[in-house]
């Protein structure tokens, strides 16, 4: 397998299906509908989207009943980051190779264009609800586990304490908590919710939870990395904002080696969590966990 075609494949999928939900009509309002649409097809990876419409192929063989939760991660993954880039956040100048919103735009823009791809996250996904009363659960249990992600005891929970962890005192488990929540939790309910939602048994969706926190942290660690030594053109962001924002890093406790040495850790725990399915089946997501951990960008 080709992971990188692999990848590109989904990726034009989950383009293709936000270009039909996102709103772009001449109306009043139209300068929000332009800021969320700057944003959500700036590029980027959509790594989150194709985890769950591939864990949904996985469990039952096919991603059409995930894809609308997968677009409304996306969106909730996009508002996360708009929000990030602002002066009080992380005060970023250029995200996916482009000026960030609020460079564009204005911060109060800015701030609402991140409100709108929230909102309109859950309306997408409370539109999606079928009326097939076993569908009907999975859905609710879906939408709850993505919901949980990124809210208090989730993403915004770990941003808020990385926040307030500037110039602290290295703490190794305020920094195991900031990750956890703030990247690990969102890429573990893309995975999860799309298990949920092809009805996988509770084993298939704990290992697969197992799967989402290893490759989760994983995917933070390389971050951190690629912040000090990654290539700004590949990274399409500078580099170097976290020692700038005096932020709590893998590096900033453990070092280069130490870090490296965590990352191939995580990656073979992540593939040994794959155990329970089926070599084949599950091959793209073990392709997936040693991209994640090699990664330039």
């Amino acid at each position: 397998m080709n992971i990188t075609d692999e990848l590109n494949k989904y990726k034009s999928i989950i383009d293709s299906e936000l270009e039909k939900i996102m709103p772009n009509e001449d109306s009043l309002q139209k300068k929000i509908f332009e800021a969320m649409r700057y944003s959500i097809f700036a590029g980027g990876k959509r790594l989150r989207p194709i985890l769950t419409l591939k864990t949904s192929e996985l469990i039952s063989g096919s991603y059409e009943g995930a894809l609308k939760i997968a677009l409304s991660i996306e969106m909730i993954h996009t508002y996360s980051l708009v929000h990030d880039d602002l002066p009080p956040m992380d005060n970023d100048d250029f995200r996916r190779g482009k000026p960030t919103n609020h460079r564009v735009f204005g911060e109060d823009i800015a701030i609402l264009a991140g409100d709108g791809l929230l909102n309109l996250a859950y309306e997408t996904m409370l539109k999606s609800i079928p009326l097939n009363r076993e569908y009907y659960k999975r859905y609710i249990s879906a939408i709850r586990e993505v919901s949980k992600a990124a809210g208090v005891f989730g993403m915004i929970g770990g941003q808020t304490v990385d926040i307030q962890s500037k110039d602290d005192v290295l703490e190794e488990k305020k920094l195991e908590f900031i990750h956890n929540k703030k990247t690990s939790a969102l890429i573990e309910a893309s995975i999860v919710s799309g298990a949920i939602l092809a009805g996988a048994s509770n084993e298939q969706i704990n290992n697969l939870r197992c799967y989402g926190q290893a490759i989760g942290l994983c995917f933070q660690i390389r971050d951190d990395i690629l912040d000090r030594i990654g290539d700004k053109k590949m990274l399409g962001k500078n580099i170097g904002s976290d020692e700038t924002n005096h932020k709590l890093t893998y590096l900033s406790i453990y070092g280069m080696e130490n870090s490296v040495r965590e990352i191939q850790r995580l990656n073979k725990k992540a593939i040994e969590s794959l155990s329970v399915f089926d070599d084949k089946e599950s091959l793209f997501l073990k392709e997936l966990a040693n991209y994640l951990a090699n990664r330039k960008s």
